[in-house]
């Protein structure tokens, strides 16, 4: 028993990270599609580690929002809800509204300069699932730029689901996919250097609306 006041020693778990980061990248990968069972079994072996480290990653998967577990389907890629989907995109916008605003006021010409590297990278990605890393990315570095450490926590944790939430929005539809996303990126970057908050901020709500119509079938993808 460990002395009042004091804590007991932490455990080591890095084997279990390194695990939840492999899943997590086959998962971004498309190597799980969302709806996929994930068997611990399965997943040991291909990795060669004990189901322990497995189940204990599929746990922190779970409080990512990346995987569903329940006693009677095991465990599944998240397939997310029409509910999910209005959830995640009402708050993501609220928490992006604020960090568009602020880069506008607070971005300097190397956060600027770093969004335009990152639109020529989506220039060139090979396939949409680079293309989707490289989206999430993008707004990574906007969050980063709002330089407001517990609005970048925020995004952290709702940022797998939306990376979750684009694959799905590429599994409805891909045509015109590669050539718009760094056109409407390319937009974005410029109304940020422009500092014009109206036009900012309708062009950052736009860029997320669409990918939403697409899911929803409210619009043809272009």
């Amino acid at each position: 028993m460990s002395e009042p006041g004091k804590v007991s020693p932490a455990r080591r778990r890095g084997l279990a990270d390194e695990v939840a980061d492999r899943i997590r990248d086959a998962i971004f990968s498309g190597a799980y599609a969302p709806g996929e069972q994930l068997r611990e079994v399965e997943l040991s072996g291909v990795m060669d580690v004990s189901r322990g480290p497995v189940r204990e990653a599929l746990r922190l998967l779970e409080r990512e929002g990346l995987v569903h577990c329940a006693w009677h389907r095991g465990t599944t890629v998240t397939t997310l809800s029409p509910e999910d989907i209005a959830e995640l995109h009402s708050l993501r916008g609220a928490l992006e509204d604020l960090a568009v605003r602020r880069v506008l006021d607070l971005a300097s010409a190397d956060d600027l300069a770093s969004l335009d590297q990152i639109t020529a990278l989506m220039e060139r990605a090979g396939d949409e699932h680079e293309m989707v890393r490289l989206d999430i990315v993008f707004h990574d570095a906007v969050f980063t730029a709002a330089r407001h450490q517990r609005l970048v926590d925020a995004w952290e944790g709702i940022r797998c689901q939306v990376h979750l939430f684009l694959l799905t929005r590429i599994g409805h539809s891909t045509d015109g996919y590669l050539t718009r996303i760094p056109d409407e990126h390319r937009e974005l970057v410029a109304a940020l250097r422009s500092r014009g908050t109206d036009t900012a901020v309708r062009l950052f709500a736009a860029h997320r609306r669409h990918a939403v119509d697409v899911i929803t079938g409210a619009r043809e993808p272009s």
